[in-house]
């Protein structure tokens, strides 16, 4: 068995986007190289670690052993880069955030364009995944911070609010629907959807509450972010569900939106941790930073500490 650190990243990014392709685009690899990567480490132990579908690929009871050793080991050498970085210039501290869409695209750019400005020595490792996941990361020591609706199970971690985020109906001015106070979800998909990239964490969910329901979303088109999405239900390509904030942001006149009738509508973002007061300094900083609404205040992280000395 011969799986070097390169193996084992590529190994884990798959497993994370639960997609080879996104696996190596992560690792900046081509899809041939992965797959070879892949390949070769199924066959140095004569078992499969992914169970191939066409949804993607799910862990093998052998890729979650090698999941729980990959992260210790790729922990373990953070950690020794860590020590080493005051031998080394330019080593930072790093902090690996994961967070659904409406985190991502409607709160966090200005927020952490703010706090990597007062803070030159750390860098953010960011991740879009559906909420489920992030908490599944999360306890398994896969990532520092975590923001995820509080739709679904946190036990196990630490949690506090970050932000209200209902998700609303946007319909064209003169859709059926329009005149209505409020939606049910059943009575949307009765209509087709301009949708997400389907591989955005937004996009999985809404089409898991539609599986959940007994149906599924009719999607006639799929777009990169809300400001696409909104444009074309404007011109009347569809129905979509978007956050509230994104709707804020957009010309109203345009089009309609409407409240949905679904608990898992009105739903708030939580920022969560296995530990918030076992994180390293740097992701306790962060952590700061994305509580208060003064982002800019900074909090003074010992450099010795940045640079792996966690005893001082």
């Amino acid at each position: 068995m011969h799986f070097d650190l390169t193996d084992l990243r590529l190994f884990l990014h798959i497993l994370d986007t639960g997609n080879i392709t996104a696996g190596a685009v992560r690792s900046h690899l081509s899809l041939a190289a992965a797959s070879a990567r892949i390949r070769a480490m199924e066959a140095s132990l004569g078992t499969e670690f992914f169970a191939r579908g066409r949804r993607g690929v799910t862990p093998t009871p052998a890729g979650n052993a090698l999941a729980r050793h990959a992260r210790v080991i790729l922990q373990q050498a953070e950690r020794m880069q860590q020590d080493l970085a005051d031998y080394a210039q330019g080593v930072k501290g790093q902090v690996r955030l994961l967070c659904n869409t409406t985190a991502i695209t409607e709160y966090l750019p200005e927020l952490l364009a703010d706090f990597l400005r007062s803070h030159a020595n750390l860098n953010i490792d960011l991740q879009e995944l559906p909420s489920a996941r992030i908490t599944h990361a999360l306890r398994e020591g896969a990532a520092d911070l975590g923001i995820v609706s509080d739709a679904v199970d946190t036990s196990g971690l630490q949690t506090q609010p970050f932000r209200d985020d209902p998700l609303v109906l946007i319909l064209p001015l003169d859709h059926p629907l329009s005149d209505a106070v409020a939606v049910s979800f059943s009575a949307a998909l009765q209509h087709d959807f301009v949708g997400l990239s389907a591989d955005s964490a937004l996009a999985i969910y809404l089409e898991e509450q539609a599986l959940h329901s007994g149906a599924r979303m009719s999607v006639r088109i799929r777009v990169e972010g809300f400001d696409g999405v909104i444009r074309m239900v404007s011109r009347g390509a569809g129905l979509a569900i978007v956050p509230l904030a994104a709707v804020e942001r957009a010309a109203p006149a345009t089009f309609k939106s409407v409240a949905l009738n679904e608990p898992w509508a009105r739903r708030t973002l939580m920022m969560c941790a296995r530990d918030f007061s076992a994180l390293p300094p740097y992701a306790q900083a962060l952590l700061h930073a994305l509580s208060y609404p003064r982002v800019s205040e900074q909090i003074d992280v010992d450099p010795r500490q940045l640079n792996g000395d966690r005893a001082l």
